[in-house]
C-alpha cells in the first residue's frame, strides 16, 4: 500500500523535471525506481541503523563515483556510488545478507548489481533529470 502510494506520488512529478526517479522507503527498506514515469524496478535495500540517519528529502544526486572508498569508515568499498545529499550516497555493498534490514551508517545500500544497474541509468538520464526521493 505505501509503496503504491510513493510510485503515485512520484509519477504526480512533472515528466519534464526527471527521467529517473529513485524512491527509498525507510520503513519498508525497499527502493522504487521509476523511469519515465513507470516504475522498472523494486530493490531491497539496507539504510541507516539505530543511533545513524538517512536523510529524508528529495535530492538531486551531484555526483557519481564508479568505485569510492569511505574516508569515514576504514576505506569501505562503496561501488556504484550516487551521492545525492554531502556524504550521502546510494552504492553497492558486500552485505546483501543484511539487505531488507537497516544495517547502514546512512547511505543507502543495494546489491552491486542492481546499483550498477542504477548508476548507469542515472549517467545515462543526466544528475540534473534525476530525482532521489527518501521517505519515512
Amino acid at each position: 500500500m505505501i509503496r503504491a502510494l510513493l510510485i503515485l506520488l512520484a509519477l504526480a512529478a512533472p515528466a519534464w523535471a526527471e527521467r529517473v526517479r529513485v524512491v527509498v522507503d525507510l520503513s519498508d527498506q525497499a527502493m522504487t525506481v521509476i523511469e519515465d514515469g513507470a516504475a522498472v524496478y523494486v530493490w531491497p535495500v539496507s539504510t541507516a541503523r539505530p543511533g545513524k540517519c538517512t536523510p529524508v528529502g528529495t535530492y538531486t544526486p551531484y555526483l557519481l563515483k564508479r568505485m569510492h572508498y569511505s574516508t569515514l569508515y576504514d576505506n569501505a568499498p562503496m561501488p556504484w556510488s550516487i551521492f545525492f545529499a554531502g556524504n550521502y550516497a546510494i552504492h553497492g555493498t558486500t552485505q546483501v545478507d543484511k539487505l531488507g534490514t537497516p544495517a547502514s551508517a546512512g547511505c543507502v545500500r543495494l546489491a552491486p548489481e542492481n546499483a550498477e544497474i542504477l548508476f548507469n541509468m542515472v549517467r545515462a538520464a543526466g544528475l540534473s533529470e534525476t530525482r532521489v526521493q527518501i521517505q519515512p
